[in-house]
Order: C-alpha cells, then structure tokens, then sequence
C-alpha cells in the first residue's frame, strides 16, 4: 500500500501508527493548500523575504532565492511554519491566480500552466460527441518590447469568430497596437486606441485552427513600455464521440 494517496500526495496513516495525529493534520493543512487553491502570482521569480502565512506562488523561469533555486519552473511552492514546500502539480490541477484574477490549469503533455476555459456546450449527442462554445481570458500585464505573446491560446481544432480587446491601464510607448498572431498582426484588428478604456472587438469570418495558437499584440510606431491589455478569445470547439 503506497504511503501517500495519488492525486494529492496526502500523507496515510499506517496500521498501528504512533501520533496519528500528525499525519492527519499534515493531511488536512495541504487540502487547505490545494483545494480551491489560491496563488499569489505566477511573474515573481525572486523569492519573498516575509511571505504571509499560507501563501503559495507558481514557480516562474529562472526563479532564485535559497529554496526557489531548487525548484523547477511551474512548481508550487507553498509557505507554512516559517518553511517552503515545493509541490509538483499533477495533470488537471487548477488555481486561481490572484494578480491576474485567473484560473490556470496545468497541462501535464505541455509542461506548463495554461489558462481554463470557460465552456458552454451547445449540442450534445448520445455518443458524448458535442459542440462547445469556449471563452478564453487574459490580462497582458506592464507589457512591453516591440510585440507580446499571450499565454492563453486558441485550441487546437476551434472555430474562432473573434478575438476581443480592452485596454485596461493606458499603454505607454505605442502610439497605437495591433491585434493578431504571428504573421497576421491585424488580423484581430490593427491601430488600436492605448488609453484606458479603448476596446475593440475583432470579429473575423468562421476561422479554423489546427495547432494551439497565441494571440500576439503587436507595438506600433515604438515599442511597448508599459500598460495593461485584456484579451478574450471568442471559439466554438467541437469534441468527437466517446463511445
């Protein structure tokens, strides 16, 4: 019998286990980390001298400090009783990102946490095949250098119908921006407004995707220094029978 449950990592209490309290409670304090878990961010890449309490932060690239170091990139390192806790997200686990008002998924094949869609199902049938509308959030934050890649994509296989903008801290630097992917800078929409409040909603013909594919907004007349872009992808993803 493992000692440990396999999702969680939760500590078991053995047969004729002295202080079975300790690892019941151990238990109990890293549900409290992981379920409907809260990160703090996902940008930091410097460890914190005083975090708070309970606090957890998703390991960035190039993270440093005397426990970060030693953890890979996309980890949780969790803080309690004055110790860090690194801990290895399994395929599926989801958190709430609290500077980026955020839910991320971690998808196991891509190494990597990936924005959670929000799903509507629009047809289903009795074999499991069904039609979804997909709905994919992101605020592109202090951005800056001639063009920014989002971390949300559009899915494999989706019909996207639009990809829509809304400047949410006047952009420095641009004169205006574009929206698009690489190799089609506007193809969501190009001189768009950088101050606080512009939005545009850039509404293309029934457009098929075959590969995972960011959205790139792109800095016209000079580079991006600064400001916040929300995007949101606007798709129908159709899902195959299951039977």
């Amino acid at each position: 019998m493992s000692e440990t449950s396999p999702t969680l990592d939760l500590p078991l209490v053995m047969p004729a286990q002295a202080q079975k309290h300790v690892t019941v409670n151990e238990a109990l304090l890293r549900l409290d980390m992981l379920v409907q878990a809260v990160v703090e961010s996902r940008a930091l890449d410097v460890q914190p001298a005083t975090p708070a309490e309970g606090s957890i932060w998703i390991i960035p690239d190039g993270a440093s400090g005397t426990d970060w170091g030693g953890y890979a990139p996309g980890m949780l390192a969790a803080y309690r009783d004055g110790f860090w806790t690194g801990l290895v997200p399994q395929d599926g686990w989801q958190v709430q990102v609290r500077d980026e008002a955020a839910s991320l998924v971690w998808y196991e094949a891509e190494g990597r946490w990936r924005a959670a869609a929000a799903t509507t199902v629009l047809a289903q049938g009795g074999g499991g095949a069904a039609t979804q509308a997909v709905l994919l959030e992101e605020v592109l934050s202090d951005v800056s250098g001639p063009d920014v890649v989002s971390s949300i994509v559009i899915p494999a296989r989706a019909i996207v119908f639009c990809v829509s903008v809304r400047v949410m801290e006047t952009v420095t630097g641009a004169a205006s921006f574009d929206c698009g992917l690489a190799g089609e800078a506007s193809k969501f929409g190009g001189s768009l407004g950088v101050t606080m409040g512009a939005s545009n909603i850039g509404v293309i013909g029934p457009t098929a995707f075959y590969a995972d594919t960011p959205i790139v907004l792109t800095a016209n007349s000079a580079d991006f220094s600064g400001g916040d872009v929300a995007i949101a992808i606007h798709a129908w993803l159709p899902i195959p029978p299951a039977m």
